[in-house]
């Protein structure tokens, strides 16, 4: 078993909060000329975005059930990539899933929280899916999987974690309920690290 660690993508922070700042200050521009400085201003609607994207309080959509699909995954092919490719190809922007079957070889991953970085354990053998479930959303407008995974050995051992690329299927059966209404995007979240569902502004 081998162990890697995968940097989050983080370059496009520190814009997409001056992004994110910009609608508040056309909004409020006039206020701003009497109250304050452009640039005071920006940093602090920046922060009060943030510390609301960071899940001090609970943000929701409500969704409908849409279109519901039962498949068999293709042998030999990346779990993660084919459920997104899925998607894509039926025009899927957001969904829940699940899956049942089994795996050749797998990647799955734990969260260090302080360093940010997800550190990875790759395992090339034959496996067992006692329970895997997942959602789709968007990331830069592409439909995006995010599951977790728990897999069993011969001899009934366990193993789970976030499920990566390159995890190949040896034989797989997906159950996805699609959900209609505005689908939830993906952004990066300055306080964990990670991209998480953001409101929509």
């Amino acid at each position: 078993m081998s162990r890697n660690k995968i940097l989050c993508c983080a370059n496009s922070a520190s814009k997409s909060h001056i992004l994110l700042s910009i609608p508040y200050l056309l909004i409020d521009s006039i206020k701003a000329r009497f109250y304050y400085p452009n640039f005071l201003l920006s940093v602090f609607l920046t922060f009060n975005m943030n510390r609301d994207f960071n899940m001090k309080k609970l943000f929701y959509s409500e969704y409908k059930l849409g279109r519901r699909f039962l498949g068999c995954l293709a042998y030999d092919k990346d779990l993660i990539s084919s459920i997104e490719n899925f998607c894509r190809d039926t025009s899927i922007s957001m969904a829940t899933f699940s899956v049942i079957g089994a795996v050749s070889s797998v990647t799955i991953g734990s969260y260090d929280q302080k360093q940010q970085v997800y550190v990875t354990f790759k395992e090339k053998a034959p496996l067992e899916i006692v329970s895997c479930t997942g959602n789709i959303s968007l990331k830069d407008g592409c439909p995006m999987a995010h599951a977790h995974i728990v897999l069993g050995d011969e001899q009934g051992k366990t193993i789970g974690g976030h499920l990566f690329s390159e995890t190949i299927i040896f034989a797989g059966e997906i159950d996805i309920q699609e959900l209609t209404g505005k689908p939830m995007k993906r952004a990066y979240d300055g306080t964990t690290g990670l991209m998480l569902w953001k409101p929509s502004i």
